[in-house]
């Protein structure tokens, strides 16, 4: 049985656990790094939930994935998808697909035009789910800040 839920602050303990986890897993698909976000206290991860909606994908009981959609950092009027990400035995089964939706559901209904997200040109796996979803490049490209300034990506757009 799997589900997609919204957490709410209350439930920050639960986001930490699994954003740590991603950071953990896969730290090359991530601007920030383990060690920056471990030591974040526990208003800075309520702030977090109750600021930006933040997504949690379930199977069998357990916490397998999560997606935050926010304000676009830098380009005024446009969302972004970030902290997507999947862990590897529920990758497959959907739920990348269904994270995605729910904040393109969450955009849509805050009135946005464009939901933009970043990816690691290395990830052909996220590249080919997010041109499944309707994300096209954009022509922005990126590097990661260091320690990971060798991994290179670029900016994909849905136009909702």
């Amino acid at each position: 049985m799997s589900a997609i839920t919204r957490l709410e602050p209350v439930e920050w303990e639960r986001y930490r656990a699994l954003r740590l986890r991603s950071l953990s897993e896969d730290p090359d698909a991530f601007w920030n790094t383990f060690e920056e976000e471990e030591g974040l206290k526990e208003e800075e991860w309520r702030k977090r939930l109750s600021e930006n909606p933040t997504y949690v994908a379930v199977l069998g009981g357990e916490d397998v994935g999560a997606a935050t959609g926010c304000p676009h950092y830098d380009r005024d009027g446009a969302a972004a998808l970030v902290g997507m990400w999947v862990a590897p035995l529920a990758r497959g089964t959907g739920l990348a697909c269904a994270l995605i939706e729910e904040v393109i559901v969450w955009a849509r209904e805050e009135g946005f035009p464009h939901l933009f997200l970043d990816v690691a040109d290395e990830n052909a796996a996220a590249i080919k789910l997010y041109e499944r979803m309707g994300f096209a490049p954009t022509g922005v490209k990126n590097h990661m800040p260091p320690p990971r300034d060798h991994i290179s990506e670029h900016e994909r757009a849905l136009e909702l």
